[in-house]
């Protein structure tokens, strides 16, 4: 069998792939954060947060290879490596650049044939999807917050999957910029601007709360408030940039975006 054989994965996205690839049995330590598939949470012991990480616990599994996510866990990967462990960290922002994350992980563990074919069915379904919402006269604006206090919207990949599922993101030019606080809406007034019509909250490692955002000041004025649609995407389902995202993730938000078509005449 070829590929690394001993596999600590310091965020879900590579977790739960290995696990679609069947290859679960490479895993040999996991993020604390990692809900996706449920069973993993019994079967591998946790050794990472997001920012910080158990690096004796780490070293004791003796892994032949690590996957980490982001510039944001820099400094986990360079202690690991400095102790002489294989480690590659991806830094996906965009629904292609997950699309390559996973072909580069199924190519490791010897599993591109397979990995090839689950891509190349899920970029089909992702444009049937798109296609099903082209001859719209008008698609919804969908304001995406992936945290409350400071208002953060949403990240490129999320920016990207509401254009697919069949909506407009309320704040493109803030998708593309990888950095949370460069996200950052300083001015609640803008959301009320942009008119969203559909408002959908990911508050990572927090629970959302509607109630909340329909209460916010002057925000009654917003569409998706009065029509009361401000929905909730569980994190782990939209802001791991992995198969759920491309799953899941994406197909809540072609639910809610569908819901207000038929609602104002669009769906047939």
């Amino acid at each position: 069998m070829n590929g690394p054989q001993r596999i600590v994965c310091l965020t879900e996205e590579t977790t739960e792939w290995l696990y679609l690839l069947g290859q679960q049995h490479r895993i040999v330590g996991v993020s604390g954060y990692t809900v996706r598939p449920a069973q993993v949470r019994h079967e591998k012991p946790r050794v990472s947060a997001f920012l910080s990480a158990k690096i004796d616990k780490i070293l004791a599994l003796k892994p032949d290879c690590v996957f980490g996510f982001s510039d944001l866990q820099a400094d986990i990967a360079s202690e690991l490596i400095r102790a002489g462990v294989q480690v590659t960290v991806f830094n996906q922002r965009s629904v292609p650049e997950i699309f390559s994350m996973l072909f580069q992980v199924a190519a490791i563990v010897d599993c591109a044939a397979m990995g090839q074919q689950w891509i190349a069915q899920r970029q089909a379904a992702l444009e049937d999807m798109r296609a099903l919402t082209s001859g719209w006269s008008r698609k919804p604006k969908v304001f995406f917050e992936e945290w409350d206090d400071p208002l953060i919207s949403g990240i490129q990949w999320v920016s990207e999957l509401i254009a697919v599922a069949g909506g407009v993101d309320c704040f493109p030019e803030l998708g593309q910029q990888s950095l949370g606080k460069n996200r950052i809406i300083a001015d609640n007034s803008a959301v009320i601007e942009r008119a969203p019509d559909i408002i959908v909250g990911s508050w990572c490692g927090k629970k959302f709360r509607p109630e909340k955002v329909k209460a916010r000041l002057s925000w009654d004025v917003i569409p998706a408030v009065q029509e009361d649609r401000v929905y909730e995407i569980k994190s782990a389902d939209i802001l791991q940039p992995g198969p759920a995202a491309l799953t899941d993730g994406v197909a809540q938000l072609h639910r809610f975006i569908c819901q207000w078509g038929r609602d104002h005449g669009m769906v047939a």
